[in-house]
């Protein structure tokens, strides 16, 4: 299958969580919002965006064309995605397990967001910038550990002998764990420093997955968006206490 993943070109973002399941995989996708060319890349996806005749609308990418089917939201995606790349057991009570890690996981990202645009998401940073920073002593302070403490006790409950979140399957779950670590790690170094002692799995977790040949290699490549300060992720050492 040829899949076209619809994403802002600039930031890795929520559209991430999906890049890496399509790279781990090798699948055979193009990033659109990041092809040359005019009527390419975000004029491409605000088409879809605008002018929709299904009558079911997009609200916002990530989005993912797969034949004539077009699917909308990351986990969702990911739900769609995991059994057709291997990336999560063909058993139903496995495919929702994994899938409500990851809607946890995207609890996780609109927090994370939520740091730096405590107020609204039109307003730049700097004009909520004192309420970002009592925001983020809440989230350093609580609401990382309460996170990452539930993630570390599903490594934790797993058989022995288990390495990954759906116990000794590797699944796109991991993938996403893999994420937030390195986001988290860019976002708030001093903060992730501190706590990291305290989730050896996940780092761990972390670490196995960054290893992967597929992985390593897209990391290694330019495909792989650097962090920057417009993205979910983002590093205002001001925040990072």
């Amino acid at each position: 299958m040829h899949y076209e993943l619809y994403y802002w070109p600039d930031i890795q973002g929520r559209g991430e969580f999906v890049r890496l399941a399509l790279e781990e995989a090798g699948a055979d996708y193009i990033d659109v919002g990041r092809l040359p060319g005019r009527g390419k890349g975000i004029a491409a996806m605000m088409r879809f965006l605008e002018n929709d005749k299904t009558g079911r609308p997009l609200f916002a990418p990530p989005f993912l064309k797969s034949g004539d089917l077009v699917i909308a939201q990351t986990a969702n995606i990911l739900l769609y995605l995991g059994p057709r790349l291997g990336l999560v057991p063909k058993a139903e009570a496995s495919r929702l397990w994994v899938h409500q890690l990851q809607l946890t996981i995207a609890d996780f990202v609109g927090e994370i967001h939520d740091v730096h645009h405590p107020i609204a998401g039109s307003l730049f940073y700097h004009e909520q910038k004192r309420e970002a920073r009592r925001r983020a002593g809440h989230f350093t302070a609580e609401r990382i550990p309460k996170f990452l403490d539930y993630f570390e006790r599903v490594l934790a409950g797993n058989p022995k002998g288990s390495r990954y979140m759906h116990g000794r399957i590797f699944s796109y779950v991991d993938l996403s764990i893999f994420q937030i670590i390195a986001g988290l790690r860019y976002a708030f170094p001093k903060t992730m420093k501190k706590l990291e002692p305290k989730y050896p799995r996940l780092v761990t977790l972390h670490d196995k997955v960054a290893a992967r040949p597929n992985i390593a290699a897209y990391l290694a490549s330019k495909r792989r968006i650097p962090f920057n300060n417009n993205d979910v992720f983002r590093h205002y050492p001001e925040l990072d206490t």
